[in-house]
């Protein structure tokens, strides 16, 4: 019999097999596997954070948490890790890992012992190119874990989210490479700051960096070198492939285009496997990183909306209302496959987790320098040569925020009133892309995995200007004060550029120095 009685199901999370996917047999159940269970809150609802709480709007009148006040005031209850800890002991199971402040104990146990206790069948299953552990269907929690437990993650350990960098791999007669710095010149970033003072977390789902790349690479800017350090999440490490067509390639470009333009800063890279257990892991570990401390992060890994469960979008975005308490800005790559983000039939699809309300997702453009100043700029679109093109459109899971209200966004394909994605925007064409150093080969490198680290470096050296962490920002963005460039030309394969906001490009690229004066103002 599967499930206990009167076990319950978790709402949202639901599991179907993954496209191209087929069961071969049932998982082995002396396997040992590690779960995550996501806990609530321990703050009464309406005490909890949230985006639209957060009191005055610009940075200079907010009152953040620090990381232990968070832990204290809105980490695990005490009364609810106890209750997880005899959970585990009834069902055999070990607790390998808890923390008050992410909301999170690590389980372990034999697969069949761990299906068991959640109510689920856990299966084998492959698809072109790989396999993976999965199960269908919800899972089912006891009694006494109903409105405890708000996810269970790492039973289905199906790859999740891919890299958002594209190479350069044809000749384009009208195309150019630039410097990160090049580009940060063009786009008027605040001059006489390099980040100093800031900590800027990177997040990776795969491969690593090469120290003697990085060395090199910044050696040849001119620049310092960033003090670079990598946290292992769930077993993950920083391991260079030795492929830069691989995930090495996002790894450095995301290292190498923010350290480039604030080389002041401190990077922590947090490696993590690609699947939804290791990226939210991953992404607790960075909000609540009690050391590191990061002001920003940076993430270039993503997948279509509909292939993450409810119950991982719903854990996400309440980790981004968490950032938004604790004033940090985090940065999402909205994808490289245009509208559909690569989905089956071409429907206009959004790229999670940019299309969480509580980060700013970045698009792309196609970006023509004459010297340092901007000639020209589109949306990037190269899907007819197979170079890609950003992704943006609306958002079926997350209502309409409040800070998009005046943006003139579009209902969804399904007719829901939805976030509209990206926020921002910033050159990410392959054709005019970032020439950077990749497993000890020079290359040049697009995709809006390029605009999020872009973006994280700018918000950095504002941070460091305004001696106060910019935070979440989203409703400042979207009133008048900020000048953005403005991008009305071009269409990512289902929405059209336009003026004022647009799901290609957002509000546009940025003016720097115009975006630290509207920030700065009392």
């Amino acid at each position: 019999m599967v499930g206990a009685p009167r076990s319950h199901p978790l709402a949202g999370s639901a599991r179907a097999v993954m496209d191209g996917a087929r069961r071969t047999g049932a998982a082995d159940p002396a396997e040992t596997i590690v779960v995550t269970l996501f806990l609530r809150r321990g703050s009464a609802p309406e005490d909890r954070p949230s985006l639209s709480a957060l009191g005055a709007p610009r940075p200079r009148g907010r009152s953040y948490l620090s990381r232990e006040e968070f832990a204290r005031r809105h980490g695990a209850r005490d009364d609810d890790l106890a209750v997880v800890r005899a959970f585990a002991a009834n069902r055999g199971l070990a607790v390998l890992e808890e923390s008050r402040a992410r909301r999170s104990v690590r389980l372990s146990g034999p697969a069949g012992e761990v299906a068991r206790a959640f109510g689920v069948r856990l299966a084998r299953y492959e698809y072109p190119g790989g396999s993976y552990r999965g199960r269908e269907g919800p899972v089912r929690l006891p009694p006494e874990l109903v409105g405890v437990v708000e996810g269970v993650f790492g039973l289905d350990n199906r790859p999740q989210a891919w890299p958002h960098f594209r190479r350069r791999t044809r000749a384009d007669p009208a195309g150019a490479s630039y410097t990160p710095l090049a580009v940060a010149e063009a786009y008027s970033f605040p001059t006489g700051l390099d980040g100093t003072g800031q900590s800027i977390a990177l997040i990776e789902l795969g491969g690593g960096f090469q120290p003697e790349d990085l060395t090199a690479y910044f050696q040849s800017l001119g620049v310092g070198l960033p003090a670079v350090s990598a946290v292992g999440v769930d077993g993950a490490a920083n391991a260079p492939t030795g492929d830069p067509n691989g995930p090495d390639g996002e790894v450095e470009l995301d290292l190498e285009v923010a350290g480039a333009i604030a080389p002041g800063a401190q990077f922590t890279v947090y490696f993590a496997p690609n699947t939804d257990q290791g990226f939210l892991d991953a992404v607790t570990t960075a909000i609540h990183d009690a050391s590191a401390r990061p002001t920003i992060v940076s993430i270039s890994w993503g997948g279509p909306e509909p292939t993450w469960t409810a119950q991982a979008r719903a854990a996400f975005e309440s980790e981004f209302e968490d950032a938004a308490a604790l004033g940090v800005t985090v940065l999402v790559a909205a994808g490289d496959y245009g509208a559909s983000d690569g989905t089956t039939g071409g429907t206009p699809t959004v790229d999670f987790p940019s299309s969480a309300p509580g980060v700013i997702g970045c698009g792309g453009t196609r970006l023509t320098l004459s010297g340092t100043s901007i000639a020209s700029e589109v949306v990037w679109n190269e899907l007819a040569s197979g170079e890609g093109a950003t992704g943006g459109g609306v958002s079926e899971a997350f209502p309409l925020p409040t800070y998009q209200t005046g943006a003139n966004v579009p209902v969804a394909p399904n007719g829901f009133a939805g976030r509209g994605v990206p926020d921002v925007a910033g050159d990410a064409d392959p054709s005019t892309g970032y020439q950077v150093l990749v497993d000890g080969s020079a290359t040049v490198v697009g995709g809006t995995s390029a605009v999020a680290p872009l973006w994280a470096a700018l918000i950095a050296r504002i941070n460091q200007s305004l001696g106060t962490p910019i935070g979440f920002v989203n409703a400042l963005l979207y009133s008048d004060e900020p000048d953005f460039r403005d991008i009305v030309s071009g269409n990512n394969g289902g929405y059209a550029a336009g003026p004022g906001w647009d799901p290609c490009t957002g509000l546009g690229s940025p003016n720097g120095a115009a975006l630290l004066a509207a920030l700065g103002k009392p």
